[in-house]
């Protein structure tokens, strides 16, 4: 049996692989399977709480690779969960994520475009309670890195998978799946925090009928890990007309350390190079510069203690935000 068996099996006898689940998670997977592991361990009904595995399922789109997720793994998924391997894939994920989104069966697609990223185990519970208390809400969770900063600034100081296997290891996790807060940072698309406007989310579930309206990702995005895509995404799906924009601060995405293009695999200069060509990207594409969605949120679920921290830093930039608003001019 898989090492992470237990987890993904969850406490019901029924794998919900005979019903039409209610929320499709769409997960893109490419050359590190290690990390993914993790991630599909917090989708695991035995991982999230009060998860029904009828109500949900989780579709694996897999890039390949030359590290791809072991057979041993892909076989110990439950029913629910759907595995494919796309060989020959493009550079850029939006194909991936548009593939997985047309094989879901939900009313609402669940987009994490990033394989890397684990969960809380309030997430599937709250999202589905959010889309219950509004007909049209966009739910979205925050986003975090492991470590103690930015993992594209840790790298440079000598942050490495060795470092963050041992600090997971010395965490409660996954026995207790908040004690991730305690071990780490805003991503730098949460960075202004809850209660100012953030980039992107990289759990972000949208109406299957908004989905459609939107057209999914934008495929034109065709740079190698994809650019702004999912920042375009994300903005796009939260200004929709009529949407309700819902924020779980409760709940989180944590990034595994995996050299991604833009959070330390490559030297600072070529990841400045290519996060002005992804801006450069947008601006040809949309005719204007990206800008983090303007909308009204709604606030959803409980708040651990461990999610106290952050709370804190949040309101204290909106109160520094506010007080650089009324300072007056200098002469």
């Amino acid at each position: 049996m898989h090492r992470i068996a237990k987890w993904l099996a969850g406490r019901s006898e029924d794998d919900g692989s005979r019903h039409q689940p209610l929320l499709s998670f769409v997960v893109v997977v490419y050359d590190m399977p290690r990390q993914a592991e993790n991630t599909l361990l917090t989708l695991g009904p035995g991982y999230q709480d009060e998860a029904d595995p009828a109500q949900y399922e989780v579709i694996v789109v897999e890039n390949d690779s030359a590290n791809t997720l072991s057979r041993e793994l892909v076989e110990s998924l439950p029913r629910h969960y759907r595995y494919f391997l796309r060989e020959n894939p493009e550079s850029s994920p939006a194909r991936a994520i548009n593939f997985g989104a047309d094989q879901a069966r939900g009313d609402y697609i669940c987009v994490m475009i990033d394989g890397a990223r684990m969960l809380t185990p309030g997430v599937v519970r709250n999202l589905l309670l959010g889309h219950r208390l509004f007909e049209n809400a966009v739910v979205a969770v925050p986003g975090y890195h492991l470590g103690r900063e930015l993992q594209q600034e840790a790298v440079d100081s000598g942050y490495s998978v060795e470092e963050e296997l041992a600090m997971l290891a010395s965490s409660r996790w996954p026995v207790d799946g908040y004690s991730l807060f305690d071990i780490a940072c805003f991503s730098g698309s949460s960075a202004p925090g809850f209660f100012l406007p953030n980039s992107e989310s990289n759990c972000l579930s949208i109406p299957r009928d908004n989905w459609t309206r939107l057209g999914g990702c934008d495929e034109r995005f065709d740079m190698r890990g994809g650019g702004l895509v999912n920042l375009d995404l994300y903005k796009r799906a939260c200004e929709m007309r009529g949407v309700r924009h819902v924020i779980l601060p409760g709940e989180g995405t944590f990034h595994q350390f995996h050299g991604g293009v833009t959070t330390g695999g490559e030297a600072r200069a070529v990841r400045d190079a290519y996060i002005e060509a992804s801006k450069a990207q947008y601006r040809e594409l949309r005719g204007v510069e990206f800008e983090s969605p303007s909308s009204n949120p709604v606030f959803l679920g409980e708040i651990p203690p461990q999610v106290q921290k952050f709370v804190h830093y949040s309101a204290r930039q909106v109160l520094n935000r506010r007080q650089e608003e009324t300072l007056p001019l200098p002469n």
